[in-house]
């Protein structure tokens, strides 16, 4: 199931919680109807039982094809295909409940401007994803391939070497990633709000003996329930802006073959032929590295009607940091890397400087 599947879940069974606690409160101890409390707690459990179960259900008949022009999705009536030539990239996710699975995410991007947009096609839950990927692109797959565990050079096709590797030196910090870290402030400062609220309420409660033991018990219960369930919103908000950053920064991994660019960062890959690239924008990165001066490389793709020579090009629109992108994060060596992706030697590169 996908992060957000498992937010929506753990969300609606808080709200679900709540609102049944308070329903029993005031239909039991202050006999006040909760006919309301009780629906609104019923939706929550329909929400949270359909997202749990709807992609179990909607996957079950889906079926995939790959023909010697085209990569198909079909279920039923409803049909999807993407072109193998125009196909830009590839992204893996590898399942860590079931090894040597994952998901497959075919990606094509188009022009920027008025029609920038980014066209995909999923296969997920495929035996061997990387062995696909590579029968998509026309190439036979090697024995390694079909193993998430290991490192990508041990998975490289055949008479592929690697000529440049490296990893982001630091996670910068951009607008969206402050926005998020004083989003977390702002929600932390409402959990504490709460919490100075709901005791001294909660005592008082206490002291008049308003309620019977057993609906004290229920309504302390919803309350921590709705405090927690602020708090961690704030814990995760601050996770995202802080601290997984960093993280992913340290799980990424940049490969530059003579056929491919390769990006590994955990359990999901990147590969992008470098038939594909049609130019290297260099961008300094946002946060300085001490008297290092870092660059992020975007990566302007090419191929059947979807050049885009900008780096809010084609693959702009996705996330900063949660998606995977043809982007060299925070690197030192630029231009080294600019060279080998643009052809030229990187010894008339150092003679020329």
């Amino acid at each position: 199931m996908s992060p957000a599947g498992r937010v929506i879940i753990g969300v609606c069974g808080a709200f679900g919680l709540v609102s049944l606690a308070f329903a029993v409160i005031l239909s039991t101890a202050l006999h006040v109807s909760a006919s309301g409390l009780i629906a609104f707690a019923g939706w929550c459990s329909a929400i949270g039982l359909f997202t749990y179960c709807w992609p179990k259900v909607w996957s079950s008949r889906v079926e995939y094809v790959i023909t010697d022009r085209h990569v198909i999705w079909r279920r039923g009536p409803i049909r999807r295909s993407i072109d193998r030539d125009s196909i830009s990239y590839a992204r893996i996710r590898w399942n860590a409940g079931a090894p040597g699975s994952g998901d497959l995410v075919l990606v094509r991007a188009v022009p920027t401007g008025a029609l920038r947009r980014t066209l995909s096609l999923t296969l997920s839950d495929v035996d061997g994803p990387d062995r696909i990927w590579a029968m998509v692109r026309g190439v036979t797959p090697s024995a390694p391939l079909g193993d998430g565990e290991r490192p990508l050079p041990q998975r490289l096709d055949e008479g592929e070497r690697v000529l440049w590797s490296g990893t982001p030196l630091l996670a910068p910090w951009t607008v969206r990633r402050a926005g998020t870290a004083a989003l977390a402030v702002v929600v932390g400062l409402g959990a504490v709000r709460a919490v100075g609220k709901a005791i001294p309420t909660l005592r008082r409660i206490v002291h008049l003996h308003a309620l019977p033991g057993w609906s004290l018990v229920l309504l302390v219960v919803a309350v921590t329930v709705s405090v927690l369930l602020v708090a961690v919103v704030a814990g995760s908000v601050a996770y995202m802006a802080c601290w997984r950053p960093r993280q992913l920064a340290r799980a990424t991994r940049y490969l530059v073959t003579n056929q491919r660019v390769l990006i590994r960062r955990g359990r999901e890959e990147l590969s992008l032929d470098r038939t594909r690239i049609a130019d290297v924008i260099s961008t300094p990165t946002p946060t300085r590295l001490g008297p290092t001066v870092l660059v992020d490389l975007f990566l302007v793709l090419d191929g059947p009607q979807a050049r885009a020579f900008a780096s809010s090009g084609a693959f702009q629109g996705e996330g900063e940091q949660e998606t995977l992108l043809p982007v060299l994060h925070a690197i030192e060596d630029g231009e080294t890397v600019g060279a080998i992706l643009r052809h030229v030697s990187t010894e008339t590169l150092a003679t020329a400087a």
